[in-house]
């Protein structure tokens, strides 16, 4: 049950009366009303920005509206009060069975509580991490694969089709160095002393790749000129760079639907260059030609060589200047590349694409959002979610060597050292765009600054809460179905009615979160779900009529359980799309 689709539904119907009445006129745009939490719970349960957003539109003033509205809200039984406030927005009151109804669909739908219905079209493609495959990933890639694998997992709890997917850039420049750099591995796994020289990868993650090559093929290598030996050497360092970042991925909880090569788009295997197709199928619609680029006014723009270049009009689609397809010599950009890859995405059946990137892609973005319209023939929508740099700490000092990469601290060693849980809670616990100070030494601590511990602690309170009521009431049918049937009107404390319509709010921020792509509002809202949780705990300890298991009283503490288990499941169910365990006890 979403209590705001619900009254949304209650004050388009309200305003549809007033239109067949003759109040109203007819045709009103709807589509900007909206029914949220008020701003402070002493002003009632729901407010709605009805009569402001409509004032213009129907010819009225927006208190004069409100007015209107309101008379016919109040038919409603379920509203207590309907007030205007300020310049017109309307506060309402709801009857305390709206909330205890509520309470008694979370504890019967339990982890499904705030789960949407399946969505129509269009099905969404979510691409992230898509680290080179040139080394171990660092904690940067760490928080876009979280990031990516925890807005995956709203979307789908939200109702969504959903795949998850890693672009292999497998074509570039960089994997002929990744090459060169295993090769040296090689001549150094059968004995040689090696050099690596600037330039190279020094890392000794290749080591066991040099390894691999020695025994597949002995000495034979070495008597091969580079061109012979570059694309096999090539091949096997991508394939294990690649099953290192698998397993790397999998420690953290990420696993990816489909992995798709960079060098499969250029035909390079054997198959269609879909490059060469996606371009000339551009061509043929105006939107590349043959031209020159201004020079780059102020920041030095990569992109830029005075030449006749071919062009793509990205300016048609809302980018700055027009951007290059093919370099000087003659290979494709980049960008060119991105181009066939979205449009391969599109014609896979993805018209919705979110991408999450690094920081330093910040200037990309509008002309990959041009392509992706142009590609698309407008019917397809890119979203770009760039996360910010993560510092590493410990007790506040920054941390910066590895001996695994050579010059940082890669992503598996943050996770061997902390657990899954800490990372992929903590990354998420600060919005995407805003830099992360990430201390190795406070995500460990049990203590409430520590937000991950102070969740899964309200979590495992909770698994104790139902230990002690089986000691306390061996008898007692502790199931769903039955905790359903308590008396939940019996739930009048203050703080019990606010978790309630916490509890209440959660099916909106699972919509919000999956409509804004922003899963800090799951780590947001569980965080202050255990905050309230715990103070209600702490409460107990000063009246005792509010402790959760009350020997002499068992109507309340049934009706307790079942809140306690509604408070659970919603818990358990946010650290679950954050990829996060919900332990019963804190060890």
């Amino acid at each position: 049950m979403n209590l705001f689709e619900t009254y949304s539904a209650r004050v388009t119907a309200a305003l549809s009366a007033l239109a067949a009445r003759g109040s109203l006129p007819a045709g009103l745009d709807l589509g900007r009303v909206v029914v949220e939490p008020t701003r402070d719970a002493a002003h009632g349960d729901l407010a709605t920005n009805a009569a402001m957003v409509l004032a213009k539109e129907a010819g009225t003033n927006p208190r004069a509206l409100a007015a209107l509205l309101v008379e016919e809200l109040v038919k409603d039984s379920e509203i207590v009060k309907a007030e205007i406030a300020g310049p017109g927005f309307i506060n309402l009151t709801l009857q305390p069975a709206v909330f205890t109804a509520i309470l008694k669909d979370a504890v019967e739908r339990g982890l499904d509580y705030g789960r949407g219905a399946p969505k129509p079209e269009p099905k969404v493609n979510v691409e992230y991490v898509s680290a080179n495959p040139t080394g171990p990933m660092h904690v940067g890639h760490g928080r876009g694969a979280v990031f990516g694998d925890s807005l995956a997992n709203i979307l789908a709890f939200a109702g969504h089709d959903v795949a998850r997917e890693y672009y292999i850039n497998d074509a570039g420049a960089q994997v002929d160095v990744l090459a060169r750099s295993a090769f040296l591995r090689y001549r150094e796994a059968l004995g040689q002393t090696i050099t690596i020289p600037e330039g190279l990868y020094p890392g000794d993650y290749l080591v066991s790749v040099g390894e691999t090559l020695a025994q597949a093929h002995g000495e034979a290598l070495l008597s091969k000129p580079e061109a012979e030996w570059l694309p096999l050497v090539r091949s096997v360092a991508i394939d294990g760079m690649m099953a290192m970042i698998r397993d790397d991925l999998a420690a953290l909880g990420v696993v990816h639907d489909v992995f798709f090569s960079e060098r499969s788009l250029q035909g390079r295997d054997g198959g269609d260059n879909a490059v060469h197709r996606t371009i000339e199928d551009l061509r043929a619609r105006d939107l590349v030609y043959e031209g020159r680029l201004p020079p780059p006014k102020g920041q030095k723009d990569e992109d830029w060589e005075d030449r006749e270049q071919t062009l793509f009009r990205a300016t048609r689609f809302g980018d700055d200047v027009d951007r290059p397809l093919l370099k000087s010599d003659g290979s494709y950009t980049y960008f060119a590349n991105d181009i066939a890859y979205h449009g391969s995405k599109f014609a896979r059946g993805y018209a919705q694409m979110i991408d999450v990137w690094g920081a330093d892609h910040g200037g990309y973005v509008k002309r990959m959002q041009a392509a992706v319209k142009a590609v698309t023939h407008e019917k397809g929508a890119l979203d770009v979610k760039l996360c910010q740099l993560v510092k590493l700490l410990r007790n506040g000092e920054p941390v910066k060597m590895s001996k695994r990469s050579g010059d940082f601290v890669t992503l598996r060693e943050v996770i061997d050292e902390v657990g899954r849980d800490a990372v992929r809670f903590m990354m998420i616990f600060r919005k995407n765009d805003a830099t992360l100070d990430f201390d190795l030494a406070k995500v460990v601590e049990q203590s409430k600054d520590n937000p991950v511990f102070y969740v899964q602690y309200a979590h495992a309170r909770c698994a104790s809460i139902f230990r002690q009521a089986r000691e306390a009431f061996p008898d007692l049918d502790l199931a769903p179905a039955a905790l359903a049937g308590a008396d939940l009107a019996r739930l009048t404390d203050e703080a019990e009615v606010g978790i309630v319509k916490l509890i209440a709010s959660y099916p909106r921020v699972i919509e919000g979160a999956a409509a804004a792509h922003e899963p800090h509002r799951v780590a947001f809202f569980v965080h202050e779900l255990a905050s309230a949780f715990h103070s209600l705990w702490n409460k107990g300890k000063d009246s005792p009529q509010l402790r959760f298991v009350n020997q002499t009283d068992r109507e309340s503490t049934l009706a307790r359980l079942a809140f306690v288990h509604a408070v659970r499941s919603v818990l358990a169910s946010g650290l679950a799309v954050a990829g996060v365990a919900a332990p019963d006890e804190m060890r």
